[in-house]
């Protein structure tokens, strides 16, 4: 078998990379996660403050957030009960194939922005830019959470 062989010469290895100022390898968007519904906020922004409350009922409160597009919340989450639980953002496509992940994984802990992983008692905050306009997902993937119907939507006008 004949594979091809890539050659890079140490001089070329040695040679930085220079972008114009200002210009990201991004071109201007955010192609991360949950990409399809925005972006993480920038703090200096002006922000909304919405409050979600986890509990081990498997529910969020609200299981309902309506925002503007364009829009910058910042969800201050805080876990009520005494299990570990999340908030992750994105479409529903996206939380099944991660709540799969895991379930594989399941100390997994997030450093993502349209993710927070909270301990019991505890609070943390995603801050995120609602760059487009449709009906959304969040959800705890805590492995049985979910599907026990630890889920919720969010609607971008």
């Amino acid at each position: 078998m004949n594979i091809p062989t890539l050659v890079l010469t140490a001089g070329l290895l040695a040679m930085p990379v220079l972008a114009a100022p200002g210009h990201s390898g991004s071109h201007g968007h955010y192609d991360g996660h949950a990409a399809a519904l925005g972006e993480p906020g920038d703090p200096k922004a002006k922000a909304r403050t919405i409050n979600v409350v986890m509990t081990d009922e498997m529910r969020f409160s609200p299981e309902t957030v309506t925002v503007k597009r364009g829009e910058t919340i910042r969800f201050v989450v805080k876990n009520a009960g005494e299990l570990r639980h999340e908030m992750t953002l994105g479409t529903m496509e996206e939380l099944v194939e991660h709540a799969a992940v895991m379930e594989k994984h399941p100390d997994m802990e997030h450093d993502d922005p349209n993710a927070v992983t909270v301990e019991p008692g505890q609070t943390k905050t995603i801050l995120w830019k609602f760059t487009k306009a449709g009906s959304f997902d969040f959800g705890c993937l805590v492995p049985g959470h979910m599907p026990a119907g630890m889920k919720g939507r969010i609607v971008v006008r």
